[in-house]
C-alpha cells in the first residue's frame, strides 16, 4: 500500500525564498512540501506573483482553453453508511428524499440528457449502504445483484445504451470492483478531500466515515492507476485540515500521479455551509484561499495537469480562478442540478462562455476523458468505440 504523508512539517527541509521556489516551479523542477507550503501560505502582498506564475506555467501546456464536460448528474442512490458532518446529500432509509434511482428512470433521465447534448453520465452515490441499511440490501436483491457497485455496473450499461459516456464516482471501491466497471467507464474517480488522518478522529468531520480513511483512498487511487483507469481526484478545502494538510494532499496527488500518469485531472474544490448541517456555523474558504491552493496545485502538479474548481461553487471567482491557473470547470449539467450542493444551480454554459471571453479564454467542451488518454493504453476496448466515435462528433462540432 502507498504511504500516507504525515500532518507535520517540523522535519521538512526549509523553504527557499518565494522567488526561488517560483522560478524552480518555472523550471519544471519537483517542488519539496516546504516549498509547497510556502505557496499556500503567501501573503496577500505575494499572492499575486504566485498566481502570475500558475498562469504563465499553464498557458505553457493549455494555453487559453478551458473545458468543461457537459454532463447528466445520475444519483443512483443517496443511501450511505458513512456520516460526514458536512454532508447534505446521504440519507438513512424513510429519511424524507432517501431514493435509490430505479433502471427506467436511469434510463429515461440518460436519454432527455442525450437529447440536450450531454456527453457524461456521472454515476453519483453514496458508500457500501448495503453494509448499513437491510432495507437497502432487499431493493438490491429486488434488483437481481447483490452489491451497490453491481448496480452501478447496469445503470453504466443503460447509459451507454443511450449514447453516454459514464464516469463513475462510487466511493471505495475494491480492485475487483474497478476490474469490472473500467469496460463500462471512459473513466472513473474518487476525492482524497484531505491526506489527514486527524479528520478521522474522535470530533473530526470524518470521525463516523469509515470510507474516508485518507490511507484507504489513497491505496484506491493508486490501485486505478495499476488498472489503467483515468481518473480523477482533489480535496475539499475547509473541512478542518490545516494550510499544511493541504499541500501534503496535493503531494500525495502528485506522488500517486507520478507512479501511474493516470490523474487525468484534479479538483480543488471549497466547502459550503448549509443551514442543514453540522458544520452551519462553519466558516468556508474565502476566494484568496481558494486561489492559493489552485496555483499552488498547478505550482506542484506541473504544467500538463488539468486542475480544475467548479463554478457553481464560487460564481463570482470566475475570473480569479483562471488568473490562478485552473484550465477546467468540470461537469455541467443542462438538466440535472448539483446533488451534493442543491443549493449552487450550474452556470449557464453560453454566460460561463462569455466571461471566460472577456477574460481572453476559449471555453470548449471535453468528454468524461480528457483526449490525452484516449488511446488504447488507458481504454478498454469495450468502451473505445464509443468514446472515439463521440470525440470525432465533439471534435467536429466545436470546429
Amino acid at each position: 500500500m502507498a504511504s500516507v504523508h504525515t500532518s507535520s512539517t517540523a522535519n521538512a527541509p526549509a523553504a527557499k525564498p518565494l522567488g526561488a521556489i517560483l522560478d524552480r516551479a518555472m523550471a519544471g523542477a519537483r517542488l519539496s512540501l516546504a516549498d509547497a507550503v510556502a505557496l499556500i501560505e503567501c501573503t496577500d502582498a505575494d499572492l499575486p506573483a504566485v498566481m502570475a506564475a500558475a498562469a504563465e506555467l499553464r498557458d505553457r501546456a493549455k494555453g487559453h482553453i478551458v473545458t468543461y464536460s457537459r454532463k447528466v448528474f445520475l444519483p443512483i442512490t443517496n443511501l450511505c453508511r458513512d456520516r460526514c458532518t458536512y454532508c447534505t446529500f446521504r440519507k438513512d432509509p424513510g429519511d424524507p428524499g432517501a431514493w435509490t434511482m430505479m433502471p427506467d428512470e436511469i434510463a429515461e433521465w440518460s436519454r432527455r440528457g442525450a437529447e440536450l447534448g450531454c456527453k457524461e453520465a456521472l454515476m453519483c452515490l453514496g458508500d457500501k449502504p448495503e453494509v448499513a441499511f437491510k432495507e437497502y440490501r432487499a431493493t438490491l436483491e429486488s434488483l437481481g445483484v447483490r452489491t451497490t457497485i453491481e448496480y452501478v455496473g447496469r445503470a453504466c450499461e443503460i447509459a451507454l445504451d443511450e449514447g453516454l459516456l459514464p464516469h463513475t464516482n462510487a466511493g471505495l471501491m475494491t480492485t475487483e470492483e474497478m476490474r469490472m466497471l473500467r469496460p463500462l467507464n471512459a473513466s472513473m474517480g474518487l476525492m482524497l478531500e484531505s491526506i489527514s488522518p486527524r479528520l478521522r478522529a474522535r470530533g473530526g468531520v470524518h470521525q463516523a466515515a469509515p470510507d474516508k480513511d485518507p490511507a484507504l483512498r489513497i491505496k484506491m487511487i493508486d490501485e486505478a492507476g495499476a488498472l489503467k483507469i483515468p481518473f480523477t481526484t482533489g480535496m475539499l478545502l475547509g473541512i478542518g485540515e490545516t494550510i499544511a494538510e493541504r499541500a501534503e494532499s496535493l503531494l500525495a496527488i502528485r506522488d500517486i500521479n507520478e507512479r501511474q500518469g493516470h490523474i487525468q485531472e484534479v479538483i480543488i474544490q471549497n466547502f459550503r455551509a448549509k443551514p442543514e448541517i453540522a458544520m452551519a456555523d462553519a466558516p468556508e474558504p474565502d476566494a484568496y484561499d481558494m486561489a492559493r491552493a489552485i496555483a499552488t496545485a498547478r505550482l506542484v502538479l506541473g504544467a500538463n495537469m488539468n486542475v480544475q474548481a467548479p463554478p457553481n461553487l464560487s460564481p463570482r471567482q470566475i475570473e480569479l480562478f483562471l488568473d490562478a491557473g485552473i484550465n477546467d470547470w468540470g461537469g455541467i449539467s443542462p438538466l440535472s442540478k448539483d446533488y451534493v450542493n442543491p443549493e449552487a444551480p450550474w452556470p449557464h454554459i453560453e454566460r460561463l462562455g462569455e466571461r471566460c471571453a472577456r477574460a481572453g479564454f476559449d471555453l470548449k467542451e471535453r468528454l468524461a476523458i480528457y483526449p490525452e488518454y484516449i488511446n488504447d493504453e488507458w481504454l478498454d476496448p469495450a468502451v473505445a468505440t464509443n468514446v472515439r466515435a463521440m470525440w470525432a462528433r465533439t471534435v467536429g462540432g466545436q470546429s
